[in-house]
């Protein structure tokens, strides 16, 4: 029996993230990291009320076998440009490296499709340095999900996102051969994925769009 840690577990993916992990007997205890607690009632799930802007407090809570991160924002949500940074980039690189310090297993990360650390744009670059990190920090096991527009109910409304997942749907038949990644796919798809990716031996551990949902056919 395992335990998971999630952080972005009232996000898109970690939503469904948290329900298949309750639902998953690998899993005896689900440590969820959030700024005010949910009304979620478990007896499998610990919440940790967290200190975003303090993570080495919770270096002690930071122990278990797999590290499933989630968290992002939108430069509408976050439009100062170091708060922006530090939730994109800092964030997720300090949990990595605690995580790996406390000897966590596997770490499994939510990137973007394109995510590159020479991007012009500051989205695809920090995923793309977060990358990196992760690499770096050499876990047991490693898995980088990076999925095109995610589908599924947001609590927030994104105008320019919704229209784009309507453009993107209209034109997925005609995404073939290395435009296959760029399919829309469902964020329940994502949170799957992820928990195979983090008890499964796979050769490899970054997933397109295309082969995240690939990866839960098999």
């Amino acid at each position: 029996m395992k335990t998971a840690l999630v952080f972005g577990s009232s996000g898109l993916v970690g939503g469904h993230l948290l329900s298949q992990l309750i639902e998953n007997d690998d899993y005896n205890k689900i440590k969820i990291f959030v700024r005010s607690e949910p009304e979620i009632n478990d007896p499998k799930v610990e919440i940790i009320k967290t200190d975003f802007n303090n993570l080495e407090n919770h270096k002690e809570d930071i122990k278990g076998d797999d590290c499933f991160f989630c968290i992002g924002t939108t430069k509408q949500n976050s439009p100062d440009k170091s708060e922006y940074r530090r939730i994109e980039l800092d964030v997720p690189k300090q949990i990595a490296r605690i995580a790996k310090s406390n000897s966590v297993n596997s770490f499994v990360f939510v990137s973007s499709g394109y995510a590159d650390p020479k991007s012009s744009g500051d989205y695809l670059k920090f995923k793309g340095e977060v990358e990196e990190e992760l690499k770096r920090l050499n876990f047991p096991k490693l898995g980088i999900m990076r999925p095109s527009f995610l589908l599924g109910d947001r609590k927030e409304k994104r105008i320019g996102e919704k229209i784009g997942i309507f453009v993107f749907k209209l034109l997925s038949p005609l995404f073939l051969g290395p435009l296959n990644k760029m399919k829309p796919i469902h964020s329940a798809t994502v949170a799957k994925a992820m928990i195979r990716t983090a008890n499964k031996n796979l050769e490899k551990n970054i997933f397109e769009s295309n082969e995240i949902a690939e990866l839960v056919l098999n």
